[in-house]
């Protein structure tokens, strides 16, 4: 009878041992997975804050150049166009016509996560033929809205001489997706003081 009570004892006290050990797991697994769900987080507000850093340097970077042509109009009397966005799907060109010396601004906005390739820039050859001047990937998955700018300049390197090489009607295409096409005009006007930068370089 002794045997049996000590027995009853000590398979109770393994039960309950088992039952401790199975809460310690549960509460173990329970604090890791809460840890983890707070550096994700922590991650990802770090994620979005470089993110709405980043989107708000380059705004900051596009005011200054406005500031910058706004005082070069007060000064020369030079009035830049109006901005008139020319969009397609997320993506935008900030105008239909430009100047020689002005930035070319892309806007890209909301794209899906499963959108991803290269918006190519390519200025005219002649009234059929293109050359890509340059490329700017974009990759949904990773980042789905940034600003960027280029400025169009002569390169002895790349064979573009003179500003023929950069006037004329210039096609935006957003290389692995479905989206139409855009266009701008660069034309025969610089922006005031610019001049100096478009002297032939070949």
């Amino acid at each position: 009878m002794k045997k049996i009570f000590t027995e009853n004892k000590v398979h109770k006290k393994m039960k309950k041992e088992k039952i401790s050990g199975i809460i310690g797991a549960v509460v173990a697994v329970t604090v890791i997975s809460i840890i983890f769900l707070q550096m994700s987080s922590t991650n990802e507000v770090n994620e979005q804050e470089s993110i709405i850093k980043e989107e708000h340097d380059i705004e900051e970077e596009i005011q200054k150049k406005y500031e910058e042509i706004e005082e070069t109009k007060n000064n020369e009397g030079f009035t830049p166009a109006k901005r008139d966005w020319q969009t397609s799907g997320p993506f935008e060109i900030e105008r239909a016509q430009c100047l020689l010396g002005a930035n070319i601004f892309v806007r890209i906005n909301a794209l899906a996560p499963n959108e991803k390739g290269q918006i190519a820039f390519m200025r005219p050859l002649n009234d059929t033929h293109y050359s890509t001047y340059i490329t700017i990937a974009f990759d949904g998955s990773s980042k789905i809205t940034f600003n960027q700018y280029f400025k169009p300049a002569l390169s002895s390197a790349r064979k573009i001489c003179t500003t023929n090489d950069l006037i004329g009607n210039w096609a935006v295409v957003f290389q692995g997706t479905n989206y139409e096409n855009l266009s701008f005009e660069i034309i025969d006007k610089f922006i005031p003081g610019d001049e100096e930068h478009y002297k032939d370089a070949c």
